[in-house]
């Protein structure tokens, strides 16, 4: 048996210039994570993440987290633990999805501006993403987009199938990435197919762990989004 632990990534700088950086906060919650998954005795064998800079400041945080464990031998294999990249673990292009649906958003400075008429802009900026997706989901403007739907569909079953080739038998790989692949790969292992993917995709919380059992049966998701490492402080608990 195989173990995956699929890792959303800590809290970006959400309404700042660059959204990718962690913000102080994210940095924060991904050393939490790591010092969790030591204090569990979860070691990997290896870590996989997408390419994006908040995947890398994620899995650099996990493993500065798993180092500082009391336990010599656990911070020494920690400290040994390969990092892989794969692309097809990244988010979609969530900027070009609200683009498509708003073109004036194509423009920072419109974006921001309109989005500070509202007196609460994340909530305004939630929903107008949510429309966004919707239609990007629809399936009846595919031409559209640069990568459809279920050609990001295919690239996020694509990837879990060669993270799980990757763990090593009787392993554990922590897959660090971002929450529409989290939600997408879920739904898929829970229905076989994408109808989930929005609920779940709606409440995924950063950092959150959801875990899949690669066994003789194939892939099942075991859990999806434990936040219980970030319970104990609710300054913590982000969802975004």
């Amino acid at each position: 048996m195989r173990l995956l632990y699929l890792v959303r990534h800590a809290q970006a700088s959400f309404g700042k210039r660059d959204y990718d950086a962690l913000s102080d906060l994210g940095h924060e919650q991904s050393r939490v994570l790591g010092r969790a998954l030591a204090d569990r005795q979860i070691v990997p064998d290896v870590v996989i993440r997408g390419e994006l800079r908040r995947h890398r400041e994620t899995a650099d945080g996990i493993l500065a987290g798993l180092t500082d464990a009391d336990a010599d031998a656990d911070a020494d294999a920690a400290a040994s633990v390969p990092v892989e990249v794969d692309a097809g673990w990244d988010e979609f292009d969530f900027q070009h999805v609200v683009e498509v649906h708003k073109p004036l958003y194509r423009s920072r400075t419109v974006m921001l501006a309109d989005l500070a008429r509202s007196r609460t802009p994340r909530q305004r900026f939630q929903e107008i993403f949510e429309d966004a997706t919707a239609r990007w989901t629809g399936g009846e403007s595919d031409d559209d987009y640069r990568e459809s739907f279920p050609a990001f569909t295919d690239r996020i079953q694509a990837a879990l199938l060669a993270a799980a080739a990757r763990t090593p038998e009787g392993g554990t790989a922590i897959v660090v990435t971002s929450g529409g692949p989290i939600g997408l790969a879920a739904s898929h292992l829970l229905a076989g197919d994408a109808s989930l993917w929005v609920p779940l995709n709606k409440v995924a919380v950063n950092t959150a762990i959801t875990k899949v059992i690669n066994g003789r049966s194939g892939l099942t998701l075991s859990s999806y989004n434990d936040h219980s490492h970030v319970e104990h402080d609710r300054r913590l608990l982000t969802y975004r």
